[in-house]
């Protein structure tokens, strides 16, 4: 198998470095694609609540034709990370988002790595060259950076630097794209990535939205998933706005709407803060929104309308 060969997947031995929701969801991806997963974790209980995140997961990649079998296969839970990374090609990292912990993980599995493996790691809040604190070759270490749920959403955000080998970014593409994700190439170090910037971007407006009472958290919710968020669910929204103006394209568009989008955008709101009243008024209005309906019970209608939305995709 050459350095970025990841054609077939089974059998293909690879290891999750913490096995947090994010970490559980990763694995039980891997699982269904047909990858050995080791996963480390030293929380108490680690296998009992991976395992019982892979049998709630397991219908959904069954219904996307990911996982071939009735039941997710048990997936290892070991005590030492350098025991996870032993003989592995591809190791998804998924540690708490602390600098400290990140870089003593990396210090103990560094020795014990293939030395074709790549290492990429899930974190949305750190940048890449704060990591490579924790290595003393980090050129088989990337950015491998999902949305939540991994086992759902397919974008994964790639990205390395002048320290990365091209090689590895490469490998970590194509094995992302065997599992039937859809990646990203990150250029240039910012905080939050793309997705979490263009998220924050919104979530700033939306906050301020319902602080100046211009509508409620729900109507905000709604105003969202009711409209741009089913167009922005197909397309981009440069295409999307270029598509808006028929035959004419984009720069057309840019030519009509560039009054009005100037006038938005001056108004917009950049003091948000999310300061304790903020914060309440949000909890309520979400609780609000939920309408006696549990977490769970929230979390299960998420799933299924993304799983709605991926399966049409497919068919599209």
């Amino acid at each position: 198998m050459t350095d970025a060969d990841f054609s077939t997947l089974n059998g293909l031995p690879v290891a999750c470095l913490g096995g947090g929701v994010i970490g559980a969801s990763w694995a039980t991806l891997f699982a269904a694609c047909g990858c050995r997963v080791t996963v480390y974790d030293p929380a108490d209980g680690a296998g009992e609540a991976i395992a019982a995140y892979a049998a709630r997961a397991w219908p959904s990649l069954q219904a996307l034709g990911v996982a071939k079998t009735e039941a997710p296969p048990e997936v290892p839970v070991v005590a030492a990370p350098e025991d996870a990374v032993e003989g592995a090609r591809f190791i998804q990292e998924s540690a708490p988002e602390r600098i400290e912990i990140k870089h003593d993980l990396y210090r103990r599995v560094e020795p014990a790595l293939a030395p074709d493996a790549v290492v990429a790691s899930s974190a949305s809040g750190l940048t890449v060259t704060e990591m490579q604190g924790g290595w003393k070759d980090p050129a088989r270490f990337v950015l491998g950076h999902p949305f939540n749920p991994p086992h759902l959403i397919p974008l994964v955000e790639v990205m390395g630097n002048e320290r990365t080998e091209e090689s590895a970014l490469t490998a970590a593409e194509a094995f992302y794209a065997a599992c039937g994700k859809t990646t990203i190439r990150v250029n240039k170090e910012v905080p939050g990535h793309v997705a979490n910037r263009l998220q924050a971007a919104l979530w700033r407006e939306a906050v301020s939205l319902v602080q100046n009472g211009v509508a409620s958290v729900e109507d905000v919710d709604r105003a969202i998933w009711a409209g741009p968020g089913l167009r922005w669910a197909a397309m981009g929204p440069h295409m999307l706005f270029g598509l808006g103006a028929g035959e004419a394209g984009m720069a057309e568009f840019c030519r009509r709407y560039a009054p009005s989008f100037h006038r938005w955008w001056e108004s917009l709101d950049d003091g948000v803060t999310l300061d304790e009243e903020t914060a309440k008024a949000l909890a309520d209005g979400v609780a609000a929104e939920m309408g006696g309906r549990s977490t769970s019970e929230m979390m299960a209608e998420r799933d299924r309308l993304i799983l709605g939305f991926l399966k049409a995709a497919q068919r599209g």
